[in-house]
């Protein structure tokens, strides 16, 4: 079993280490921290999220900087939370090394953060928009880096940093090495490694289960307008609920908050939009369990780092199954079951499919808890409650006072008037409103966008054939297929999409041959909609047209 000692850090890594109970690296950390150690090299690591990057990174620079008053490791975050955190990992990895680590971040007070930086630090941690922020007002020099550091690189790319980052990196020294880090490496990113480091070493973590198997997943069926009854009904049946609701929008984020709040939830809300200071707030708060429910965006959402949740619901379906892995990989941890909840509407259902699909996971069809049930399961909880403080708690002060409620009154309703005191109308039954039956088709079959048309010399026949010569699909799986001027929609069953995508899509170029039909191409629907991004002539159709045309030569070839 490989150690840390094993890697030549120093007595007092050891020791930073040792304080945090880790005792063996991880597997990002065994295939980074030699080559960091002892080579230098620029490099991209790829793992899923919560594999121990940050250490990664964190151990190699804390072990060569020298400290001179400058800046010597830049790294960049997409989120708040996401730079906070990372500091707070570099800070407690240094142990008794004298170093300064400063986060910088929008929300934040930027004359604090130009005073620390003037006072001399070593390590910045920071979201690009205050990076530069900074660089501009001549507070932030990065001219003098020996690290620079992209952690989470597609979350920067779906953020739409790229041009910030390649304004940052433009005002670097040439003599840092780069690293990059992220749970998958998009084509954008590769291209800016490409285009900033000379040579770089690709480091790739072997993609376990991509979701846990002490995470129960499964989906309810519900009409959008009563989702948020199904969440109070989700809620009131799960007595030790403690988990994130995943919101699509801010304001959405806003309105299911606002209405738990309104119902006596202990529920907050974080996202993009709200101050450090509130966020921080509830952050803590939930943490230490003071609330039990909170409500965020994906973005916001990434970096918290709680381990013990029961639930994540998915309050709106991701729209990536990669979003939908990041969620629920957030309860099922330390070897505790979680449960993981999506609501899903008819018009959803393909987005549940695709899911299904690539996560190779059987996410069941269960029914919402029904009014009844919800009762029945209050009632345990406080029958159970009760016992327990009849054991445990000195309850006699209260005695003299029992009996004077008692006496000549009927027991039975002098409980019942308590309770009713107590919980109000939490036992009603009319305190739930009624939740339509809605019945979601899960299709097995997809329809696919194919930019090839009858410009490009293919009919019928001729996409059938290039389909059975790349991709293995049998023209019998092939149905529904329309060839237009310059794209063509055909429908086959969900795995065959993946091999034909697979098949016929260059990991060169920067825009797919063949993509699923959504939005105004689904089904060969809104054709006008679909021209605009179709009737592009790139370099991957011309080279499959060249590609067949020379086959068929060749063959003509052979027969004579």
């Amino acid at each position: 079993m490989q150690k840390f000692e094993d890697f030549g850090l120093s007595t007092e890594m050891l020791n930073a280490l040792s304080k945090k109970g880790f005792e063996e690296p991880s597997e990002i950390q065994k295939l980074v921290l030699p080559e960091l150690l002892k080579e230098r090299t620029h490099l991209i690591g790829q793992a899923q999220t919560g594999t121990g990057k940050t250490a990664a990174f964190g151990i190699p620079i804390l072990e060569t900087i020298k400290s001179d008053k400058t800046v010597k490791a830049l790294i960049l975050a997409p989120t708040r939370e996401l730079a906070n955190q990372v500091a707070d990992e570099i800070y407690s990895l240094k142990g008794e090394k004298d170093l300064k680590v400063l986060a910088v971040y929008g929300g934040a007070s930027i004359e604090n953060q130009i005073r620390r930086l003037k006072s001399g630090v070593d390590i910045v941690v920071g979201t690009p928009g205050r990076v530069i922020d900074l660089m501009n007002k001549k507070v932030l020099k990065v001219n003098n880096l020996d690290y620079f550091v992209l952690d989470e690189a597609d979350e920067m790319l779906n953020m739409g940093f790229v041009e910030d980052i390649e304004e940052i990196l433009k005002k670097t020294n040439d003599e840092k090495k780069m690293l990059f880090f992220s749970a998958t490496i998009p084509k954008p990113i590769l291209a800016i490694a490409k285009k900033f480091m000379p040579e770089y070493k690709l480091l790739k973590v072997a993609k376990k289960e991509l979701t846990t198997n002490l995470t129960e997943q499964i989906y309810y069926e519900v009409k959008q307008e009563d989702k948020f009854e199904a969440l109070c009904r989700v809620l009131d049946y799960e007595q030790d609920f403690y988990g994130i609701v995943f919101c699509r929008t801010k304001s959405e984020v806003d309105d299911v908050t606002n209405k738990l709040k309104a119902r006596n939830y202990d529920a907050e809300c974080i996202h993009g939009d709200i101050t450090q200071a509130l966020r921080q707030k509830a952050l803590d708060l939930f943490k230490k369990k003071v609330l039990t429910i909170l409500v965020a965006t994906d973005v916001a959402a990434r970096g918290i780092d709680v381990s013990n949740l029961t639930h994540v619901i998915n309050y709106s379906i991701p729209q990536e199954a990669e979003s939908y892995v990041h969620r629920i990989g957030r309860t099922g941890r330390a070897g505790q079951r979680g449960i993981a909840i999506t609501f899903v509407t008819p018009r959803e259902a393909s987005k549940l499919a695709q899911i299904k699909r690539i996560t190779k996971t059987d996410i069941k069809r269960e029914d919402i808890p029904n009014v009844e049930e919800i009762l029945n399961a209050k009632k345990e909880a406080l029958i159970a409650y009760v016992e327990e403080i009849i054991k445990e708690d000195d309850h006699s002060a209260y005695d003299e006072l029992a009996n004077n409620l008692l006496q000549g009154r009927d027991p039975k309703q002098v409980l019942a008037s308590v309770l009713r005191h107590v919980y109000e109308d939490e036992f009603l039954p009319e305190n739930y409103s009624e939740i339509q039956d809605v019945k979601v088709k899960i299709a097995d079959k997809t329809r696919l966008f194919i930019a090839l048309g009858s410009k490009d010399g293919y009919n019928v026949g001729r996409l059938l054939d290039l389909l059975h010569k790349k991709a293995k699909t049998p023209g019998r799986k092939v149905k529904d297929v329309k060839i237009m001027d310059k794209y063509s929609f055909i429908t086959v069953p969900l795995q065959e999409a993946e091999y034909i995508m697979r098949a016929l899509n260059s990991k060169k170029d920067s825009k797919p041959l063949v993509e699923e039909a959504t939005g105004g191409r689904k089904s060969g629907g809104n054709e006008k909609k679909s021209s605009k991004k179709s009737g592009r002539k790139n370099h991957q159709v011309k080279k499959f047209f060249k590609k067949d045309k020379k086959d068929k030569k060749s063959k003509k070839k052979s027969k004579k």
